[in-house]
């Protein structure tokens, strides 16, 4: 699909903090320091100008494996850059590029359903596709990363993404979707969902999600399942029994803690086994 990008990058650098439609901020929100890291915000260069993203990695060393951290429906805001911190603790670059850049600041709107409206609803995937190339790309060729060994995790409106771009990329090695929708109504800037490309994978993808998720119900879930094993894919999918969407998220109240460290565990031993790591 083709698609037409604007003339201007509406924006040019990361928000500071937490995004304000998620405020009050729990008590339970887990902060992971740079100690011994390279973190920070960095620009990567597309075709009509630069994103900013933050990047995470050891301060030595070299030939990191590659992870593209996909945000939620708020951007790059803190949670996206402490995940970014929590990988390169592990060994590993990580980058999160502000995929909204061209249609709108997210981190200052205070309401879920404007965020929608003004700015996500106007992201095309064609768009997003290419700038995780263009992420990738710069990683490799900038930050001691190594392009051999990509994977992508993303959470929410990222974690349909990672499905997608697992259809789209062939050197990509693993992915991990964090509750992101499946099914839903096909668009012009949306025109697949991943239950549309459960055969067109080329890189296993794992799944996770919760059983009490309002905005994905389980049927869809289980069509996704049925649709993988019909293509004979290696990819799976979690469903986490009594669990609210966004469990993952330590900033919100929808946090589940000990779904949260299970998945967090299974997505280290899934970029290991497929080559990640």
């Amino acid at each position: 699909m083709q698609f037409t990008r604007r003339q201007f990058i509406a924006v040019t650098t990361l928000a500071a903090g937490f995004a304000l439609a998620v405020h009050p901020i729990s008590a339970q929100v887990i902060t992971t320091d740079a100690k011994g890291l390279v973190a920070g915000e960095v620009k990567i260069p597309a075709s009509d100008g630069e994103i900013p993203a933050y990047r995470a990695m050891p301060a030595t060393g070299s030939n990191f494996p590659v992870v593209l951290v996909v945000q939620e429906i708020f951007g790059v805001h803190e949670h996206l850059q402490d995940i970014c911190r929590r990988f390169a603790k592990m060994g590993y670059l990580a980058i999160a590029p502000e995929l909204y850049a061209r249609q709108g600041d997210v981190s200052k709107l205070t309401d879920i359903q404007e965020i929608i409206t003004k700015v996500v609803s106007k992201v095309p995937d064609a768009q997003v596709m290419s700038d995780l190339d263009a992420t990738v790309a710069w990683a490799a060729k900038s930050s001691k990363g190594n392009a051999d060994k990509l994977g992508i995790t993303g959470f929410c409106w990222g974690g349909r993404v990672v499905w997608l771009y697992a259809a789209h990329n062939p050197n990509l090695k693993a992915g991990v979707a964090w509750y992101g929708r499946l099914v839903s109504e096909s668009s012009p800037l949306t025109p697949q969902h991943p239950i549309d490309i459960a055969d067109e994978l080329k890189a296993p993808v794992l799944g996770l999600y919760g059983g009490s998720d309002n905005g994905i119900p389980n049927e869809t879930v289980e069509k996704m399942r049925q649709a993988l094993k019909a293509a004979e894919s290696p990819s799976e999918i979690v469903l986490y029994p009594d669990t609210p969407h966004g469990f993952f998220a330590d900033y919100r109240p929808s946090y589940r803690k000990e779904e949260a460290e299970d998945g967090w565990k299974r997505l280290q031993a899934w970029f290991k086994q497929h080559g990640v790591a």
